[in-house]
């Protein structure tokens, strides 16, 4: 049969265009169609490794190291005590000498208190007092000598009067004299025993151990009390410091009435800081006085200082179902103020070389604790028993060795399920 030449040109080409070029440009026509049936089955193949093989999960290795089971607190610094200082009178400020936060010396001038009224009584205490002291003087000097004097001059008139007696008895006995002088001669030896025994009185009074002497005794003594009592409360009437600190508060400005009873000023003493926080009393038992810790300002977080447990009180909060205690910080970092908030880390036990586990993998740590263990492409529960219980591990005791690697709770992997574990 004969063939033209056109007709076996068509059929040529008809041959090149069912070849690869042909697939290639109809795959090109239909790309996306096809990119999206790749991605597919590019899906499936790894939906089935997933099913087959489990997911990827981040595990932690079981390690071995040293630990430290510590307790973690907040409090704030203080002195071990503070002095509350006050007026001991009442009377209207006159002015106030120091500023709040200031460093004072022991004797320093704090507040004056209005004292023209407190002056005044003082000059009246002293008139008393130089009264009282010039009654004594006339008592030794005047008093008492005269009434020496009155004395010897009676018993002298009473020696005169006893022999006048003496004569007229005699003479009266022998006939010779009156009635009438006897009577007159008794009469004046009565008056000179009288005025003798008058005498004796006034001497002892005006003498030490009489009552004048004591009475003026006891008025001097009145009048310097009283002195000293407005002496006292004139030197009330200037407040200062009772000793070397710094002041924290300050509720009294120029103008106020004070009176005793209220705070004025707080005064912080210079010497020990300590530092006190409230302890959880599920930790109490961890406690211990002298065990170390480390602290740190929130104002100066990078810059951390010692301490030493040094207090912790007998009773607990049961409001806050906790525990105060205090914490000695020697040397204390200049920084520091009073009422500044800190973190404490008291260290309350400590283990070296041991096998530790990432916190973040035990479960159940109240009860019966436990971990997933990646072992054969699977999560396998392994009880274990833990021991101290530092900030993020935990110290295993049993049912774990090093190497061994851990599931994370956080991982969402469930007890026997299929896993590929991979170290971070």
């Amino acid at each position: 049969m004969h063939v033209d030449a056109d007709q076996a040109g068509g059929a040529a080409g008809r041959a090149r265009a069912s070849g690869p070029a042909a697939w290639a440009g109809a795959l090109w026509r239909h790309k996306w169609p096809v990119f999206g049936i790749g991605l597919v089955l590019l899906a499936a193949a790894l939906g089935l490794a997933r099913l087959l093989l489990g997911p990827e999960v981040v595990v932690a290795e079981v390690q071995r190291g040293d630990l430290v089971q510590s307790v973690v607190a907040s409090g704030h610094i203080e002195t071990p005590y503070r002095v509350e200082i006050g007026s001991q009178i009442t009377g209207t400020v006159k002015d106030v000498l120091v500023v709040e936060g200031q460093q004072v010396r022991q004797g320093q001038e704090l507040i004056a208190i209005e004292d023209s009224e407190l002056r005044a009584a003082l000059v009246q205490s002293e008139g008393a007092v130089a009264q009282a002291e010039a009654r004594m003087r006339q008592l030794k000097e005047l008093t008492g000598p005269a009434a020496d004097q009155s004395l010897k001059q009676a018993q002298a008139n009473l020696l005169n009067a006893e022999a006048a007696y003496e004569r007229a008895s005699k003479l009266a006995d022998k006939g010779f004299g009156t009635r009438a002088t006897l009577d007159e001669a008794t009469k004046n030896l009565d008056v000179a025993r009288t005025q003798v025994r008058t005498a004796e009185l006034q001497l002892y009074t005006s003498s030490p151990g009489g009552s004048d002497y004591v009475m003026a005794e006891t008025q001097l003594s009145q009048a310097r009390a009283n002195l000293g009592t407005a002496k006292a409360r004139l030197g009330y009437a200037l407040i200062t410091a009772p000793r070397d600190g710094v002041l924290i508060t300050r509720a009294v400005e120029r103008g106020s009435v004070v009176q005793p009873g209220k705070a004025l000023l707080v005064l912080a003493p210079t010497g020990e800081t300590q530092i006190v926080v409230q302890i959880d009393e599920k930790n109490l038992g961890q406690l211990a006085l002298g065990q170390h810790a480390v602290a740190s300002a929130d104002a100066y977080p990078d810059q951390r200082f010692k301490a030493t447990l040094s207090y912790i009180n007998p009773s607990v909060d049961i409001n806050r179902a906790s525990v105060e205690v205090k914490l000695k910080v020697d040397p204390a970092p200049d920084y520091l103020r009073q009422d500044m908030t800190v973190s404490v880390d008291i260290a309350t036990a400590r283990r070296d070389g041991v096998v530790i586990v990432p916190a973040r993998a035990v479960h159940d740590v109240a009860t019966a604790p436990y971990v997933l263990v990646a072992a054969g492409g699977r999560a396998v529960v392994r009880k274990i028993r833990l021991g101290l219980r530092g900030v993020g591990f935990y110290e295993v005791l049993d049912g774990l060795a090093p190497g061994d690697r851990v599931v994370p709770l956080t991982s969402g992997v469930k007890a026997g399920q299929r896993i590929r574990a991979v170290l971070p």
